[in-house]
């Protein structure tokens, strides 16, 4: 009888665990195309600015408009999922998503599609960061193996979606926020089919948790070096593709699929073991060192579009390494929820994401476009000053396994 009952439970852990990696990997792969929607215009941003009559600097607002919508309403993701779950978080985020990227499709002007891409950006936030507290809450104890799978999807949806952007975008410019509807489409019924429901947290998180939640100290500093790194993150995406002068939609698109590439590789496979084998601070130091080495090459040589394509798709590799340990870091704060420290985490570092493509486009027009990467460089310099100065946040559960 005993062993009848052991055979039971070891059956039932194994169906919860093979339902945790279903929904896991259901996740994973609408974040994938999630993420698509914010590369899929980096090959269609020339086009865009020419067709409908806008500057470099206008055309970049499509980023900040749609990262700063997505930063604030991140703080509140968490009240919002802890009230109607996680799944119908998810699904609602992925309809709001389809509307704004197809009304995006028909858009006439370039203050038209930077309002859609406001509105698509709610949606994104209400979808980015409850799946990835929801990987990491269906992988229980795997946060590390949750968080690679969160980074591998991010990685291929940036390196897919310049891909398709750039097929799509040869016949239109319009086809890419089709295209991304179509996918979202996808994606909804994968969500609703696939990922189990997820237990509602016992207390309902405040409407402020999230702002609350910046007053550990550990999370504010890993937030604050997130936010000045994805500045030299997003000048790379948002700007790079008008330094490209020559390429077609579909060479800017096979540019940022090498980026792309090397950003998955590198999140996946290198992150965790030069995590285990040099530490995380040390290979954090080095990567941050790179990847400004990157922006700086990209400003030495902005004249020349084959160089900067060159310097684009090595930075791909550094981001890569950052992104995985710096949100491994802010995920295991053992005294905030995950979902909220997903929230306030990913509204410091999208804060940085929003404010770097206008100011990117503006230092451009005023100076030029070498200028703008070297000041993206100098904000990365500062943070890799700040992960030095807090040392001590910098070491991650797997280090010592």
């Amino acid at each position: 009888m005993e062993e009848t009952d052991y055979l039971e439970e070891q059956l039932a852990e194994v169906a919860i665990e093979k339902g945790g990696l279903r929904s896991a990997y259901a996740v994973a792969f609408t974040c994938m195309i999630a993420f698509m929607g914010i590369g899929l215009v980096d090959p269609i941003l020339k086009t865009i600015a020419q067709q409908l009559d806008a500057t470099p600097a206008q055309t970049t607002l499509l980023f900040t408009s749609y990262m700063l919508v997505t930063g604030v309403m991140m703080l509140f993701t968490g009240f919002i999922s802890s009230r109607i779950g996680a799944k119908k978080t998810l699904i609602f985020g992925l309809i709001i998503i389809i509307m704004f990227s197809c009304l995006a499709g028909f858009s006439e002007t370039i203050k038209g599609l930077i309002y859609l891409r406001a509105g698509w950006g709610l949606g994104n936030a209400l979808f980015i960061s409850t799946a990835l507290s929801a990987i990491v809450g269906v992988l229980a104890g795997q946060t590390e193996k949750a968080i690679i799978m969160y980074e591998a999807s991010m990685g291929l949806g940036m390196s897919i979606g310049p891909l398709l952007g750039g097929v799509l975008g040869s016949a239109s410019w319009r086809l890419p926020f089709f295209g991304v509807a179509f996918l979202m489409f996808i994606a909804t019924l994968a969500i609703s089919f696939l990922l189990t429901p997820i237990v509602k947290p016992k207390e309902k998180v405040s409407i402020f948790a999230g702002i609350k939640a910046l007053k550990n100290h550990k999370l504010r500093s890993i937030g604050v070096i997130a936010l000045l790194y994805n500045f030299g993150f997003f000048t790379l995406l948002a700007y790079a593709p008008f330094l490209l002068e020559g390429f077609t939609e579909m060479q800017v698109g096979f540019v940022f699929f090498g980026w792309g590439a090397l950003l998955a590789v590198a999140s996946v496979f290198i992150a965790p073991i030069l995590e285990k084998r040099i530490n995380t601070y040390r290979t954090i130091l080095l990567a941050l060192f790179f990847f400004l080495a990157s922006l700086f090459f990209i400003g030495l040589n902005a004249q020349n579009p084959q160089f900067v394509a060159i310097g684009v798709i090595i930075a791909g590799f550094f981001q890569g390494l950052i992104n995985t340990l710096l949100t491994t870091i802010a995920m295991e704060i053992p005294t905030i929820e995950r979902s909220v420290a997903s929230s306030s985490y990913s509204f410091i570092r999208f804060f940085g994401g929003a404010i770097a493509p206008f100011v990117a486009g503006k230092l451009a027009e005023t100076w030029n476009s070498s200028v703008t990467f070297y000041f993206a460089a100098l904000m990365v310099l500062i943070g890799l000053i700040f992960v030095i100065v807090h040392s001590q946040y910098f070491a991650t559960e797997e280090e010592y396994e």
